[in-house]
């Protein structure tokens, strides 16, 4: 099965950035490595504000026009990719692009397929979810409204009732700082619980990351907003709900043996041991986490 739409987050609020005007005769010395930081990080902030949340749909040939002039690998990729997938939707790159492609995917899946057995597979493992967090010492007021405002919004999407919604308050609520930023801390807070119950499987992939320990990771690395997603967080997410991804890389990598241009993908398959199903593959593009979407009768 496969989805069609995507999204992003982010606080809106000024930027508390320090003022780096100067004088020829100022001593940078005074300036330390966090104040360049500080800068750095607020013009990243300001120019992910420039773009939405989420993005309407556009054709694949508007990433053509992005590349014309760079890498003709790129072209013919973007070209395969045109064969497979009608459209894309960005999302803005703010840290949490990844949860925010996830979530807008998966909601649209149930949407368009109005497949309650998945909605009732996946409330099944939201609690297995809450439990896990529960056991792990986590107070119940520190992640319940985020675990229900998530079933809210995998109930509205089923039709036939009062609360339901349509495709396009689905877009207008992923664009919803308030909705959206609830939902992706639902999503931070499962990938931090699977992750600490499953401490041992994944140490040795955080260790690679990070040098830190899992406890260490997952408060830097995984439960504050605006954190970037790597391997460790997708796997993680995947387990713990039951949902298979597929990632679609769009990069310069060489031909593939045959001598044509193939695009780099990696399923991330739920584990067995966790009673997972593949319930839905979304396809992500880590291109700025761009989702595709399949082509209309597939």
């Amino acid at each position: 099965m496969q989805n069609h739409d995507e999204i992003p987050v982010e606080p809106e609020t000024e930027s508390t950035a320090f003022n780096m005007d100067f004088e020829a005769d100022d001593d940078w010395s005074n300036y330390k490595d966090s104040d360049v930081m500080q800068q750095q990080s607020a013009i990243f902030e300001q120019d992910a504000a420039k773009f939405p949340f989420v993005g309407d749909k556009e054709p694949l040939s508007s990433l053509e026009a992005e590349y014309e002039s760079g890498s003709p690998i790129l072209l013919q990729k973007i070209k395969v990719l045109g064969k497979e997938f009608g459209a894309i939707r960005r999302t803005r790159g703010d840290g949490n692009c990844f949860f925010r492609s996830f979530m807008f995917s998966y909601l649209e899946h149930i949407l368009e397929s109005q497949d309650q057995a998945e909605v009732e597979r996946v409330k099944t493992n939201v609690e297995k979810c809450r439990k896990t967090l529960q056991d792990l010492g986590y107070a119940d007021f520190t992640f319940e409204d985020f675990f229900s405002l998530f079933l809210e919004q995998l109930e509205s999407v089923l039709q036939g009732n009062d609360a339901s919604i349509s495709h396009d308050e689905l877009v207008l609520r992923s664009r919803d700082q308030s909705v959206s930023d609830y939902v992706v801390m639902f999503f931070r807070f499962v990938t931090s619980g699977e992750i600490r119950k499953r401490s041992e499987f994944f140490e040795p992939f955080i260790l690679g990351l990070s040098n830190t320990t899992v406890e260490q990771f997952c408060k830097t690395s995984v439960e504050p907003m605006g954190e970037e997603s790597d391997h460790v967080h997708i796997t993680a997410l995947c387990d713990a709900l039951g949902v298979a991804i597929r990632v679609v890389y769009l990069d310069r990598s060489s031909c593939d043996k045959d001598g044509g241009v193939s695009v780099n993908h990696h399923d991330f398959v739920p584990t067995p041991s966790d009673g997972a199903t593949a319930g839905t593959v979304c396809d992500l593009d880590l291109f700025g986490w761009v989702q595709t979407a399949k082509q209309e009768g597939e």
